[in-house]
């Protein structure tokens, strides 16, 4: 190699040093009301606001048709089962059922318009937007895997688990009060899980991704209800022992107290 050839790779790599940086780049910052959300006995639900904002870099021009936001809050994994009922003999019992292994007890996804309008068939499947492309795997028989979105098992623990409010999809759940600052309302029922839930922040710009930040909360119990679930948890003989016993203790004092003589 000679001297020119060594000086001029040498004056290459320190002009790609000393180059400003050309690229362009948003960062979303997001923020919470509460980090942690307290059950007592009094608990009725709860509204957790998350706020935020968009940074771009100085290099970084505004998208011409503005941004689009996607929230999704994940509640602590559970296995669920729901149940089929037909007529039997004049009677109505539980003639089906179906298990559904390790999904979200909680589930919520917010937008600040329908997700259809943010991203293409595609990019909805592979980032999971919205409750219809969410995976919630079943077993059916020795195998544990997702089915059909209009698989009636699946599309009736949907609907009731939306009923209940542990499974929310608001195409309007997000405001953009700026065209780089957002808020938006996480709600949380009266029988929300315990436990840690996840909260992804995808940011779109024209159909694409193009950042995503992440956060959480948590859900406990204080007080007496927390003495309790943790007194079932672990000490399960005892806690059984001791339910039945003042079970008994009460039935007798009913007896005692409206007795007929």
């Amino acid at each position: 190699m000679t001297k020119r050839l060594m000086i001029l790779i040498l004056g290459a790599l320190i002009a790609a040093i000393a180059a400003p940086a050309t690229s362009r780049a948003e960062r979303l910052i997001t923020s919470l009301s509460s980090h942690r959300v307290m059950i007592t006995s009094s608990f009725s639900g709860d509204n957790v606001i998350l706020f935020g904002s968009i940074e771009r870099d100085a290099a970084t021009v505004p998208r011409r048709g503005g941004y689009d936001i996607v929230v999704t809050v994940t509640g602590p994994a559970q296995t669920l089962v729901t149940r089929r009922k037909d007529r039997v003999l004049g009677l109505w019992v539980n003639f089906d059922s179906r298990v559904f292994v390790q999904v979200p007890s909680y589930l919520a996804v917010l937008a600040n318009r329908p997700i259809e309008a943010i991203a293409d068939a595609d990019a909805q499947r592979s980032l999971q937007l919205g409750l219809a492309n969410r995976v919630l795997p079943q077993q059916i028989g020795p195998d544990v895997a997702d089915v059909t979105r209009s698989d009636p098992f699946r599309m009736a623990f949907i609907r009731l688990r939306k009923e209940h409010h542990l499974y929310v999809e608001a195409p309007n759940g997000i405001t953009l009060l700026t065209p780089t600052f957002y808020r938006a309302s996480i709600p949380l029922p009266a029988d929300a899980a315990v436990g840690n839930y996840e909260i992804d922040v995808k940011l779109f710009a024209d159909g694409a991704m193009i950042a995503r930040s992440t956060s959480a909360l948590e859900v406990v119990k204080v007080g007496f209800e927390r003495f309790v679930a943790a007194a079932a948890r672990d000490h399960g003989f005892s806690y059984g022992l001791t339910a039945v016993a003042m079970a008994l203790v009460t039935g007798w004092m009913a007896a005692v107290i409206f007795r007929r003589d």
